[in-house]
């Protein structure tokens, strides 16, 4: 939809939802996404770029106060912006997020998880995280194609 439609909602204005029971709900969901999504800034064994978006989406329509203020980050507020205006997400952080999560995830697996079914389920979640990330396109990937190959959107 162009902008100039009259139907055109920016995502910078946010329409809480009516009710305030799926408010709180947004509200309380959106708070631990984001807490997790700090968490992963420095646990490389979580990934922040995913529950960063969750966490804005939960303002969205919850919080348009918390939502603008996730979005005016310094440190969250760029990769928002990527994400919300391409669908895409920066190939270094892309590149910084699945080296540390294979780093972190293979030690984990190796050291401290004792089960052969968390190890297992470890490395299964490292796998569908990490394929899900790699399969976001970047717009600023080195030779002009998304991880999949094909040409990135601008």
């Amino acid at each position: 939809m162009d902008s100039s439609d009259p139907g055109h909602r920016d995502d910078a204005d946010p329409v809480p939802h009516a009710s305030p029971v799926v408010r709180w709900v947004l509200l309380a969901v959106g708070l631990v996404a984001v807490a997790l999504g700090v968490v992963g800034a420095f646990l490389p064994v979580l990934p922040t770029t995913p529950f960063l978006l969750v966490g804005a989406a939960c303002f969205a329509r919850a919080s348009p106060r918390l939502h603008r203020r996730l979005a005016a980050s310094k440190t969250f507020g760029p990769t928002l912006a990527e994400w919300r205006r391409h669908r895409a997400i920066a190939w270094r952080t892309k590149r910084y997020a699945l080296v540390l999560m294979g780093l972190s995830i293979s030690v984990s697996a190796i050291f401290f998880v004792e089960p052969w079914w968390g190890k297992a389920g470890l490395v299964a979640l490292g796998i569908a995280v990490g394929a899900w990330l790699w399969n976001v396109p970047s717009r600023d990937r080195p030779g002009g194609t998304t991880a999949g190959g094909s040409q990135a959107r601008r």
